[in-house]
């Protein structure tokens, strides 16, 4: 397994644990990483994820609702609901890494830790979101979280 996937599933657990805790926070991560130490191998894109969606949790959220049709965000299981959360964030705010690879890693890992209907739920949602990025109908951002570098620096650190 490649060190981006390890990384990406690495920060959706950090992410479930918090969700699970309803404690969305620097200091719950920093309390996870205390106890799940992500490795060195990954801490730069595991950081980039993680610090991402803290940062933009309500947007990304706010996204996800949009174009999950008829699924409001604390309907979806927690697993798919992070998985999205950290996708929805890289499609907005990681223009470095194409949409394409970043919705592919997010089916395989739904499948891997959610349910059996996982992978395609996961799919329709970010595939809607990628055509309005595509249509401009949904805006991108170039600047990543503030102090954690590039997607480009984080994915070349691996």
């Amino acid at each position: 397994m490649g060190t981006r996937r390890q990384a990406r599933e690495l920060a959706m657990q950090a992410l479930f644990s918090m969700d699970m805790s309803c404690a969305f926070s620097a200091e719950m991560l920093t309390d996870y990483c205390r106890c799940f130490p992500p490795g060195k191998r990954f801490q730069s894109f595991f950081e980039l994820l993680v610090n991402g969606v803290l940062q933009y949790k309500a947007d990304i959220d706010a996204v996800i609702e949009t174009y999950s049709s008829n699924w409001k965000m604390r309907r979806m299981a927690c697993v798919d609901r992070n998985i999205l959360r950290m996708a929805v964030f890289e499609l907005i705010y990681c223009a470095d890494i194409p949409a394409k690879v970043t919705i592919n890693e997010a089916i395989d890992i739904g499948k891997k830790f959610g349910s059996p209907e996982s992978g395609s739920f996961i799919n329709g949602i970010l595939d809607s979101i990628r055509i309005a990025i595509e249509k401009g109908q949904l805006a991108t951002v170039e600047t990543p979280p503030a102090g954690d570098g590039t997607a480009s620096q984080a994915i070349n650190d691996l």
